[in-house]
Parts: C-alpha cells; sequence; structure tokens
C-alpha cells in the first residue's frame, strides 16, 4: 500500500469523481452564505443545502468537493487526544436525483481498494438495519459475505436532522490491525476502540420527514457522500493520528523548532503541541475566509482558539508571540489546493500577530488572577464579577477561564457573568448613541494625515466612499472584528454629523461581506465627520 500524502489524495478523489462525471467544485468559504442555521461550515454538505431542498439549481447534478469545514464541539478534548481536532477537510460527492445506492456504493469499493489500494480484506460495510437494498448491493454486486457487513440501528446509520430530507446511510470500516484494538473478546466493527476506524460514508437520502416521525418517499433521491481526508491520510499512511500525517506533521515540526519542545517526549507537552497545531489550523482558514477576531459569533470563535493556541504557547515556556510565524508554513502545506492563502498570507499574518499582541499585553496579569485563585483551597466556584473582569480587563474569553480552572476543579458563575456582559453592552450603547466627537477620538490619535469629510448627504442618501481612517479604543487600527466597536472616517458620505441642535444620522454601511450599523454621527470643528 502506497503512503500517499494528504494533497494527493485530495487531488485523486476529486480526479476520481470528475471521471465519473461529477463536477468538481471548489470549497465554499468556512463562513456561511445565506445560512443563519451555522455559524461555521461544519460539514462537506452544509454548503449545498439549497441545491437538496431545491431553493436552487446545481451547476451540475453530480458534484465533488473538498470542504474546509471547522467543528468546535469538542474543543475541550483538543489536545488531550490524538485524533480530535477543530479543522478538518471533509472529501465528498453528491447527486441531486441523478444515480442513488448502486452507484454511490460501487464507487467508494472502487476508490478505496482500485484507485487509493485498500486490501479489500480489511474494509468492512455497515448499513441501517432495514436496508435490504443496499445489502444486495454488497452482498451480490460486490461479493461481501454476509457475516462481513454489519447492521446498525437508527442512531449509528440513519441521517436525520428533525423535519425534511433524511435516509440510511452505509459506512466503510477499516481494520488498523490488533495493535489498535481493545483486546476484549468480541471487538469488532462499531467497537469503540481505535482498531475499526470509519474511512466513508454514503447517505441516502431518500425520505421526507415531516417533524413527527412520519415518513415519505421523496420524489427526488439523493447522494451525500463524506470522507475525512486527514483520516483517510492516516491509514494511508500508518500513523496513529493525525498529528502524524504529513502536511500536519510539518506544522507541529514548525512549532517544535520555535518553541524548542519535541513531540513524543512528554505527554503535557505533547497537548500543547497538539492545540497549537490544530488551533493554527483553524484559524489560518478562518482569517483566509474573512472571519475577524471580535467578542461574538464566528470572531469570538477566532478569538478564543487563538488566546488558547497562545496560552498553550506558555506553557511550552514560550512567552512572545510565535503563532503568525507558523501561520506561514500552514499555508505552505496548503498551497495546491488553496492558492488563495498565499494572496492573503500578508494579511493573515497580521491580524494574528495583532491579536498576540494584544492579548499577550494583559496575560500575565490574567494569569497571576487566576493563579490565586487556584491556589485557595477555599475556592470552589469563581464569581461572575471576577470572570468578567478576567475578560474585560485581561482579555481571557469565558471559555478559557473554564477550562484553566476545571483542571483544579473549579467552576464558573456563567449565568452571572451573561448578565454583567448584557449590562456593559447597553452600557456602551447607551454611551455610542449619546457620545459627541470628544467622546469618540483620545487627544493622541493622530488625524494628521485625514482630509476633511466632503458631505454629500444634501443631494444624495447613499454614496461609494473610501475608508481613511478607522479608530478603535483612541488607536488608528488597520481593521476591527465582528461585534466590536470603531469610528470610521470617510472621503464623503451622506451621513450628517450631529451639529447646531441637530441629531447625528443613524445607518448602514456596506461593502461586499462586510455590514456595519451606524450608530450616531458626530465632527469636529474642522469638518472631519465620524461615524
Amino acid at each position: 500500500m502506497k503512503k500517499y500524502g494528504v494533497n494527493e489524495l485530495r487531488r485523486m478523489f476529486l480526479e476520481f469523481f470528475e471521471s465519473k462525471g461529477h463536477l468538481a467544485m471548489k470549497s465554499f468559504s468556512l463562513v456561511p452564505h445565506n445560512d443563519n442555521s451555522l455559524l461555521l461550515i461544519n460539514s462537506g454538505m452544509a454548503p449545498l443545502k439549497p441545491y437538496f431542498t431545491g431553493q436552487e439549481i446545481p451547476p451540475r447534478r453530480r458534484v465533488t468537493t473538498c470542504q474546509k469545514c471547522i467543528r468546535t464541539g469538542d474543543i475541550e478534548n483538543v489536545g488531550k487526544t490524538a485524533r480530535h481536532g477543530t479543522f478538518f477537510e471533509m472529501l465528498g460527492n453528491f447527486s441531486f436525483g441523478d444515480y442513488f445506492k448502486d452507484e454511490a456504493i460501487h464507487w467508494s469499493w472502487e476508490f478505496l481498494t482500485e484507485t487509493v489500494g485498500l486490501d479489500p480484506d480489511r474494509l468492512y460495510p455497515s448499513i441501517y438495519q432495514d436496508d435490504d437494498e443496499a445489502f444486495n448491493i454488497w452482498n451480490k454486486e460486490i461479493g461481501i459475505a454476509p457475516e462481513r457487513i454489519f447492521r446498525f440501528g437508527k442512531e449509528d446509520n440513519f441521517w436525520e436532522h428533525g423535519a425534511g430530507p433524511c435516509g440510511p446511510c452505509s459506512e466503510i470500516y477499516y481494520d488498523r490491525g490488533e495493535k489498535y484494538g481493545c483486546g476484549k473478546p468480541g471487538c469488532t466493527v462499531g467497537c469503540d476502540c481505535d482498531r475499526y476506524m470509519e474511512v466513508w460514508n454514503n447517505v441516502f437520502s431518500q425520505f421526507n420527514n415531516d417533524g413527527h416521525g412520519n415518513y415519505t418517499d421523496l420524489i427526488q433521491k439523493n447522494i451525500d457522500t463524506g470522507m475525512g481526508l486527514e483520516r483517510l491520510a492516516c491509514v494511508m499512511q500508518g500513523v496513529d493520528n493525525l498529528f502524524l500525517v504529513d502536511t500536519i506533521q510539518n506544522i507541529m515540526k514548525h512549532i517544535s523548532q520555535i518553541t524548542g519542545v519535541e513531540y513524543g517526549k512528554n505527554e503535557k507537552s505533547d497537548v500543547s503541541l497538539r492545540v497549537i497545531t490544530d488551533h493554527i489550523r483553524s484559524t489560518t482558514f478562518m482569517i483566509g475566509d474573512g472571519v475577524l477576531p471580535s467578542n461574538e459569533g464566528k470572531g469570538y470563535v477566532l478569538r478564543r482558539l487563538l488566546r488558547r493556541a497562545a496560552r498553550h504557547g506558555r506553557l511550552l515556556g514560550y512567552n512572545e508571540p510565535f503563532l503568525y510565524k507558523v501561520c506561514d508554513t500552514v499555508i505552505k502545506e496548503n498551497l495546491t489546493a488553496y492558492p488563495e492563502l498565499k494572496e492573503k498570507q500578508e494579511f493573515i499574518t497580521k491580524v494574528i500577530k495583532v491579536e498576540e499582541e494584544s492579548f499577550a499585553k494583559t496575560i500575565d496579569q490574567g494569569f497571576k488572577m487566576l493563579n490565586g485563585i487556584m491556589d485557595s483551597e477555599d475556592v470552589k466556584v469563581l464569581s461572575g464579577e471576577d470572570a468578567f473582569k478576567l475578560n474585560d480587563t485581561y482579555g481571557f474569553p469565558i471559555d478559557l477561564t473554564k477550562e484553566i480552572l476545571s483542571e483544579k476543579g473549579i467552576k464558573v458563575d456563567v449565568e452571572r457573568f451573561r448578565e454583567l456582559m448584557k449590562e456593559q453592552k447597553k452600557r456602551s450603547r447607551d454611551a455610542r448613541k449619546n457620545a459627541g466627537a470628544d467622546a469618540w477620538i483620545s487627544d493622541t490619535t493622530d488625524l494628521s494625515d485625514v482630509a476633511n469629510t466632503e458631505f454629500v448627504g444634501y443631494t444624495d442618501l447613499k454614496s461609494t466612499s473610501k475608508v481613511l481612517a478607522i479608530v478603535k479604543d483612541g488607536v488608528r487600527v488597520d481593521s476591527i472584528g465582528e461585534g466590536e466597536n470603531a469610528i470610521i472616517v470617510l472621503d464623503k458620505t451622506p451621513f450628517y454629523g450631529e451639529g447646531g441642535g441637530q441629531v447625528g444620522d443613524t445607518g448602514v454601511m456596506e461593502s461586499g461581506s462586510f455590514s456595519a450599523d451606524v450608530d450616531n454621527t458626530t465632527k469636529n470643528p474642522s469638518g472631519t465627520i465620524y461615524l
């Protein structure tokens, strides 16, 4: 069996399905488009939902992709185990009312056994317990003996998510050998140990669930197939976990080179190396897709990952910003499939470095406070007030505070923390509405290079303008993240600046995927208008 690399496997998969009449599409952005149900794209089929539901017409009825995905539900386990990660790539082939079970099963078997050369005797299919059609394809057409085909119930082999399209699954497991097993008698496919690894999942979307457990046949039957690229690479390269496959291992080696800590020498430091390796992959791709650090939504996820990684750098004894250097290796290792990362490399690096430096200014004081709490035998629950202070003053996201304290068995009063956050946001909104120009701009803010704003509001209700300056907390910055407050100076604007007793205008600024609410407009004596 040849040890194909990650980039080779990605190319081989897409080319295989192109040969079967599929349109190979580029990965969609990690930021969902017109889908408020998701914060970030978390599966291969997620960006294709409009094609499955009929809201949009697909460019072709057969499509194949390698989709970037982010999942943070198991973030506490990232680093602690060798198989959890927040970023992964999902290989997929999809049919929108074209082919169905027969082709999907045959092609999955052909790719695994003939294209990449896995041993057929180490592959075991599973099916939904009542899916005799899939059983007959595996048994009579592929030639798999009945005792090697496993029937599982709804929990394992039936995909559905509330009301809507759903259907049975057929998965393919790879036997990695006894050394990965639990040693228990009867250990086989479906065991929780690491011996039998699921590498392929065929989802047969053939029913509609009315939300009350009543199923009817869909007129258009679809195929949604998924296979984790990193998981396949583990099998092909014969390594124990995703952190040892070629491209990811090269990222970890760069981290080891910077920190001087070698992987495999100490379990505690291995945890930190895995956390940093995973999180720098996630954050590099997220920023590349336009996500910026903030205290809400997608920006909060990004900030949490970056600061969690920065903390683990310090646990390795490295106290200087370094993540921004590692993103260069992430981009290099993924250049074949994602050349756009190279185009955005300077921007990605700058965002990470600024966030690292911002956190570094207060992290030591925050840790001093946390260490004092953890050293106290009397503290069982951190107050919401202290959690708020750690967030507001020292930049510790609440999840990072919870994670650190949980290591000592200390809980956090999250409910009170959230109450204080709501109060702060209300004060901030009220202050913005009532603030004049002096409240927005510090005495030390240098706007000497900014020309006076041209006011076009007497003739136009909207205009296309150029951003001349962004000011956050009295400091000129190059960008702001989701949920953050700042002022923006434009070369021209239809927004009237408060003056002469007249209230400043409110409205919206938009540019591409960027959108910001203008809560108030003010101006200084020289005529510069602040939004």
